[in-house]
């Protein structure tokens, strides 16, 4: 097939899947859903990506103060080295008041011999620790200085000509718990007029180095993803305090200064960790305003003199550099594994359980090695979700620098040994152009669950003759991408034996739903209430809390007057709302942070009568330790036993009745909430999932 056929063909599918899945959601979602899932899609409502940044305060100075941790040890210790420049080192100290971080810090400014008035002025800042050396040691002595009085579990070097973005230091230190065997984490530089400074810095053979991205655009997707990298910059460098301590610190070799971060990196890498640049952690950095720009004077001189010191030490790590710092500056590495993940819109896991699913594959792909990109079908930059991805190390693409599909796909496709397309009106459109320009690929079809199933099973409940014309032809679409696909990705092994009847040449694997296992909250005493959650873009939802609030909760009043209802997701119809004046009845939409009523309401409802696929609200519940009154369809595909691990019912007495008894039966509660959370354990865990993930993504092909 042609490149200019891939492309036509795409566009034509595109259109054509875009006008039956409207069709379809007017009849199963009604008008006003269909039209939010439609702006939603074309990115209607999409945030801006650029950011105003925070300008550096070069005001008279006036007393102010900077966040002091009142207990002995603070998570952060911030290490600034200051030698004159007193305008500067305030301005960034403002920074640092004006938008605290959430982590508890300290700050340690040491004065390093200034000639100017900077420690007259410094003292009168309420909150700072301030060191004075009695003589001038240079970067490296003053830094080592500041790390010695340091309390805290980590210290973060920083330049005083810089002015850090609000949470920048937060970011940072998340970077530590996201990903695994981090060493350091580095800032992203930016220039004050917001082209980038330096998204970290590669090496090349002679020990040169090339910063990434210098005078780009930051938010370029090639610069906006958290990145292992060769080094970072000492203007910006976080690291545990004991591992600081365990390396000897900066190595006084490279005094006054150069070198001496690059010489950490390496020895970092040497303990088994990885140095990292978060770009969700901005800085301004007044490149040289200290150091001065000009490499034959000043402190700059000491970069080429400290340039074959490092190189005679490295020598046979930098032997496995490229030649040239252009080339080195290229990331991945070669020979990293690379998947390309393509679904209709960018995944907010704290709303649907397939984005959940979705992202917790990134990271598992990630923690085996794999370099991951993602691309939104709507090319769509989607504010917080877009940078959530990123900060995770993930590569997220988007308009205008995408500049569409097909010439993305045409200028990318060549990277890729397998291509995830979720969806199989997404897979459907996008195949043609995978076939086209990623030849080498293996595409990996994920259905999330099956849709015609689903349909199916909407229709039957329905008793509509029109759905189920519709979930028939749904059914030959998504068989036919099945057909087109190499492997095909099912939630359940009920899915996969639906497919052994339906497609039985098609290579089909199991990758269920992906929870981390979390703490398991309150007892039995100290819980009530109960709670659903789930979007309801979703039919099956709309449907089931519907039943639910009409039927089966005022039985469950009638028994336990003082027990409440809370009903959490977003994009809630009238049909649920008209519900919200009921006596117990809390419609509280969406909640971003949900772990209140996981770890607070005593029991979960999954009153589902139609769907398909396995449900994330029950795995995300057991997770938490909650017990789940389901029905059948509900706990369908998750190797869960009635009575044991979730109680079962399918009409509106039995549910009831499953309620009440659950709620007050506190022997029952206990045995059903470790049952269900060693279920989540044994099935849908990450670590369940680390063999499946890297047999369909990073073993050879056969």
């Amino acid at each position: 097939m042609s490149l200019s056929l891939a492309g036509a063909r795409f566009q034509f599918e595109r259109a054509l899947g875009l006008y039956r899945r409207g069709l379809a959601s007017l009849r199963t979602r009604g008008p006003v859903a269909t039209w939010q899932r439609v702006s939603a899609q074309l990115g209607l409502f999409a945030p801006a990506t650029a950011q105003s940044l925070l300008a550096a305060d070069m005001s008279p100075f006036t007393p102010f103060s900077v966040p002091a941790a009142p207990e002995p040890e603070p998570e952060v210790s911030i290490i600034i080295p200051v030698h004159g420049h007193a305008a500067q080192t305030i301005a960034c100290l403002r920074a640092i008041a004006a938008h605290p971080p959430a982590n508890s810090i300290e700050v340690i400014v040491v004065d390093d011999a200034s000639p100017d008035d900077s420690l007259s002025l410094l003292g009168r800042i309420d909150g700072l620790r301030l060191h004075a050396l009695a003589a001038n040691l240079g970067f490296i002595g003053a830094c080592n200085a500041g790390a010695a009085m340091a309390r805290g579990r980590f210290l973060l070097f920083l330049n005083n000509d810089t002015v850090p973005q609000p949470g920048w230091l937060d970011a940072m230190r998340a970077t530590f718990a996201a990903q695994r065997d981090v060493g350091i984490v580095g800032a992203q530089l930016v220039y004050p007029d917001g082209r980038l400074q330096e998204a970290g810095a590669m090496l090349a053979r002679d020990g040169r180095g090339e910063s990434r991205g210098r005078f780009a655009d930051p938010t370029h997707p090639e610069f906006a993803w958290c990145a292992d990298v060769d080094y970072v910059s000492g203007a910006a460098l976080m690291i545990e305090r004991a591992l600081f301590s365990q390396l000897g610190g900066f190595d006084p070799r490279y005094a006054p200064a150069y070198y001496e971060d690059t010489d950490l990196a390496m020895r970092v890498r040497v303990a088994g960790l990885r140095v990292l640049v978060q770009p969700a952690a901005c800085v301004v950095h007044l490149e040289g305003a200290t150091a001065g720009t000009d490499p034959a004077s000043g402190m700059k001189a000491a970069q080429a003199r400290n340039l074959p010191i490092f190189a005679a030490r490295w020598r046979d790590a930098l032997a496995r550099r490229p030649l040239e710092p252009v080339d080195a500056g290229r990331l991945p590495a070669a020979g990293t594994p690379q998947v390309l993940i393509v679904d209709n819109l960018t995944p907010m896991p704290d709303r649907d359980s397939a984005s959940l699913r979705l992202v917790n594959l990134m990271r598992l792909l990630r923690e085996a090695g794999a370099h991951v990109v993602f691309l939104p079908a709507d090319l769509r930059h989607a504010g917080g979700a877009t940078r959530a991805l990123q900060a995770l190390g993930i590569e997220v693409w988007h308009d205008p620098h995408a500049g569409g599909v097909a010439r993305w796909m045409r200028n990318h496709g060549h990277r890729f040994q397998r291509v995830l397309l979720c969806r199989h009106y997404i897979a459907r459109e996008f195949l043609p152009l995978v076939r086209a320009h990623a030849p080498q690929a293996r595409v990996v079809f994920d259905s999330i669950d099956l849709h015609y199933v689903r349909e199916q099973r909407g229709a039957e409940v329905a008793g509509d003759a029109s759905l189920a014309r519709a979930a028939a032809r749904t059914r030959a679409l998504e068989l036919d991408v099945i057909a087109r696909s190499d492997i095909t990705l099912v939630v359940s092994a009920a899915e996969a034996e639906v497919l052994a009847t339906d497609a039985p040449d098609a290579r089909v694997t199991v990758l269920s739903n992906l929870h981390e296992i979390a703490d398991t909250g309150a007892a039995f005493a100290d819980r009530r209430d109960l709670v659903f959650v789930g979007g309801f873009r979703h039919p099956p939802n709309v449907d089931g809390v519907r039943w639910f609030l009409a039927d089966i909760f005022p039985r469950i009043r009638a028994a336990m007057p003082d027990v409440a209802f809370h009903c959490i997701g977003g994009y809630v119809p009238d049909t649920i709302t008209a519900f919200a004046d009921a006596p117990g009845v809390h419609i509280h939409g969406h909640v971003p942070d949900i772990t209140a009523y996981m770890d607070g309401c005593r029991i979960a409802v999954a009153p589902l009568r139609f769907g398909a696929g396995v449900k994330g609200k029950v795995n995300l519940s057991m997770a938490h330790g909650q017990p789940v009154v389901a029905t059948s369809c509900a706990a369908e595909g998750m190797h869960l036993r009635a009575g044991e691990d979730v109680l079962l019912a399918d009409d509106a007495d039995a549910f009831a009745d499953a309620v009440v008894t659950l709620y007050r039966d506190a022997e029952l509660w206990s045995r059903l909430s470790a049952n269900g959370l060693a279920n989540v354990q044994a099935h849908f865990s990450l670590e369940a999932a680390r063999g499946t993930v890297r047999q369909v993504f990073l073993e050879p092909t056969g």
